[in-house]
């Protein structure tokens, strides 16, 4: 997942690669995207990089390599010369496509995305639907690499881990987990549910945080990790 802001970058560094065959300087790149030092994008493409994104060639000047592109890059490509960076309500726009909602369209810099997706009960089990409806921003300090989404806690079950109902988590997808990480788990295929995981032999235990809840033991097979929790948002 990447910031409006390193996106923008990566199309701009992208197009005068494949028009001029060179990267462009920081002064263009910075003129580009409307920042007022070049300092911010030594941030952003430090972040590309640590991404994956782009590789910087040693021993060579303002020498930039794009490794790869988000899919929404590869799915729309701007026709070769074509690019022309626009100013739309006062800030750079480069085609990046509209993926989130309008009101969360204008991410800075500083800010990302995540799909939001629903409600997961930490309680009883329910299954979590995504809402293409509403999405959240967060710092990226607050996420780790890959893919991340959103969801509401509903529930009780995870209060000794200082998650209250009505609490919004910031999940990190991934299918595993180290023993003890706060997960969220699906269940037998449909249910999902965000509990702790304890491996025990053959066993998988998702152990809740709230003594009034039971810990739950299943088969291997059983329980599917989908994402392991990395922050929360709460409203007051």
């Amino acid at each position: 997942m990447l910031t409006r802001k390193q996106h923008q970058l990566l199309t701009y560094i992208d197009n005068h690669l494949n028009i001029d065959g060179v990267p462009p300087s920081y002064d263009e790149m910075k003129d580009a995207l409307g920042l007022k030092s070049k300092s911010g994008i030594h941030r952003l493409i430090t972040g590309l990089e640590e991404r994956g994104f782009i590789r910087r060639l040693p021993h060579k000047a303002r020498a930039l390599e794009v490794l790869k592109k988000p899919q929404n890059m590869i799915d729309n490509p701007p026709a070769k010369g074509s690019f022309e960076p626009r100013i739309v309500d006062g800030s750079l726009d480069i085609g990046m496509p509209d993926a989130i909602p309008a009101s969360a369209s204008t991410t800075s810099e500083d800010m990302v995305a995540l799909p939001f997706y629903g409600k997961i009960a930490a309680g009883t089990p329910i299954e979590a639907l995504r809402d293409n409806s509403r999405a959240f921003e967060v710092p990226p300090s607050m996420l780790g690499r890959g893919d991340h989404y959103a969801l509401e806690i509903e529930g009780d079950s995870m209060i000794e881990a200082g998650i209250l109902n009505g609490d919004t988590v910031l999940i990190q997808r991934t299918d595993t987990a180290d023993n003890g990480e706060i997960v969220v788990a699906l269940v037998e295929g449909h249910e999902a549910t965000l509990k702790r995981l304890r491996r025990k032999g053959a066993s998988i235990a998702l152990e809740p945080a709230n003594a009034a809840h039971e810990t739950r033991i299943f088969g291997p097979d059983q329980v599917r990790v989908q994402g392991r929790l990395v922050g929360l948002l709460r409203q007051y």
